[in-house]
């Protein structure tokens, strides 16, 4: 049996009432540092000492980064799940499922909303207790204004994820104060990256490699031609191409809820073995690591660990509710996206391959992405990650862009209107033409953008 999930089912399991004595062991990094403006830059000593000093002791763990949007959904270990939304709501599962498939989204809810606990493998260094902590905007699954920080060095242009001193990805938090992480005073560059809406996950999955490489030689209206991000699949063991995360690090969901568990919880598994040692002190993770690995267990009844159900959960979640244009200013928005090159990058649709579940089996998927790493020049956040260079990104999805502000990867873009003006490297010719546009076509351009 899988203990880390029977126990928190119970109502008031020995990880339950342990954690009112634990709490206080928790802390959070006190490194939380505004995304605007700051991405990339070089670190002074004072600036490396502002970043690194502690914060003490907490009574609990609160929201990295001050979100405290939606309080309701920071459910304890033991409580009933939230609802489930109605079809056309944001958090919906797909239309189309059968009944088990219903109660595999069910359960990956269950799951997706529930907190980690010390004892169940959580840290000892982690970014947040839960998925659902930084993916519940507007709804559980969604985004948030949370960030997650990452470092490195570069010298002569070359990029050091500085892996012995616990880069590239700082966990802000911890369960013993001995082992809290603090951004290295060798690290150079540090980068922000904002948590991603899920929705539709499973849709972008099942789109096959063959379609997104097709994107490749597709004709656009300025030479940007992308580059698909090859990664091998942890799961299958094959390559594969990538395309969840901000550099399309991941080509399956299972993987991407496996390495979400054990970088951003803590929680080990049977795909991620490796425990994130503090800044990389294998003393500190041998003292303060008393879960043994995998953490996360397969229960025998189901044949599932938690990063499936978590898997299950992404899968299975519709897509963001859309509208197609309607007024006139929208359909005129809708050919200025194209006129302007937008389109080049963001392609409006895909088309999903066959699939044993129905609900994705030959659907449209208007993602508004190609899916592709494309060179951003000095908006790529510097971080070399898988075949990703430290320019290259891979497109936005922009489905559910009405509700996911702010924008870019480290959210330095309050309005979709400066997420344009940003835009680089090989997205400046588009941005170039958006700036001339005459008043009237920049607004039916963004009235249509309001509609996804």
């Amino acid at each position: 049996m899988n203990f880390r999930r029977f126990a928190r089912r119970a109502s008031a399991s020995p990880r339950d009432l342990a954690r009112g004595t634990q709490s206080s062991a928790f802390l959070c990094a006190g490194l939380l540092l505004s995304s605007v403006g700051a991405c990339r830059s070089p670190l002074d000593d004072e600036r490396l000492e502002e970043l690194a000093h502690d914060v003490g002791d907490q009574d609990a763990i609160p929201f990295v980064g001050g979100s405290e949007q939606l309080p309701a959904l920071r459910q304890k270990p033991g409580s009933k799940p939230p609802s489930i939304p109605k079809a056309g709501e944001y958090g919906a599962p797909l239309a189309g499922l059968t009944a088990a498939q219903q109660q595999d989204f069910t359960d990956g809810l269950e799951e997706f909303s529930k907190e980690e606990t010390a004892e169940g493998g959580l840290g000892p260094i982690f970014n947040h207790t839960g998925c659902f902590k930084c993916h519940s905007v507007p709804a559980i699954g969604g985004a948030s204004a949370i960030n997650v920080t990452r470092f490195g060095a570069v010298t002569n242009g070359v990029f050091d994820p500085l892996d012995s001193l616990g880069g590239s990805l700082l966990q802000v938090s911890a369960i013993d104060p001995a082992a809290q992480e603090v951004v290295p005073p060798e690290a150079t560059l540090v980068a922000f990256r904002q948590s991603t809406a899920l929705f539709g996950l499973g849709l972008i999955e099942a789109i096959e490699d063959s379609t997104i490489l097709g994107g490749v030689k597709r004709p656009t209206v300025f030479p940007v031609q992308g580059t698909p991000a090859i990664v091998q699949d942890v799961v299958s063991g094959k390559s594969r191409v990538g395309r969840f995360g901000w550099k399309a690090q991941q080509a399956t969901l299972l993987a991407f809820s496996g390495d979400a568990y054990v970088n951003e919880m803590g929680v080990t598994n049977r795909f991620f073995v490796a425990e994130n040692a503090p800044n990389g002190n294998l003393q500190a993770l041998a003292q303060f690591d008393a879960v043994a690995d995998p953490e996360d267990q397969v229960d025998v009844a189901t044949g599932k660990a938690d990063i499936d159900h978590a898997a299950d959960f992404m899968r299975l979640l519709a897509p963001p509710p859309s509208q197609l244009p309607k007024t006139a200013d929208e359909i005129a928005g809708s050919a200025v996206f194209q006129s302007s090159g937008c389109a080049d990058c963001h392609t409006p649709s895909m088309k999903t391959g066959k699939n044993v579940i129905a609900a994705l089996s030959s659907k449209e998927v208007r993602l508004f992405s190609d899916l592709l790493l494309h060179d951003m020049g000095e908006l790529g956040d510097g971080v070399v990650q898988g075949p990703a260079s430290g320019s290259q990104m891979k497109t936005a999805p922009l489905w559910g862009l009405k509700t996911s502000a702010p924008y870019l990867h480290d959210g330095r873009a309050l309005t979709v209107d400066l997420a344009i003006r940003a835009h680089a490297g090989q997205a400046k010719p588009s941005r170039d033409r958006y700036v001339k546009l005459k008043v009237n076509e920049r607004a039916a351009l963004l009235k249509f953008l309001a509609t996804l």
